[in-house]
């Protein structure tokens, strides 16, 4: 899986970067479900969590490109 993940242009970095905007939208996508939706605070806290779950998955692909890169 790595291989094809090289082979098509992706690198450690790319995966990353996709890390961290998880981080963000996970953040992002907490505030607004609190603000607007009349499920209240567990559903925002739901929504926080699934997002927020990309970011380690993210990064251990990442992790393991780099290995592979090397």
């Amino acid at each position: 899986m790595l291989q094809q993940l090289h082979e098509k242009g992706l690198r450690a970095e790319h995966l990353y970067a996709a890390g961290v905007v998880s981080i963000a939208i996970s953040f992002v996508s907490w505030t607004l479900s609190k603000r607007f939706e009349a499920a209240g605070i567990d559903r925002a806290d739901r929504w926080g969590i699934f997002v927020g779950e990309w970011a380690p998955t993210f990064i251990a692909l990442g992790n393991g490109l780099k290995m592979y890169e090397k």
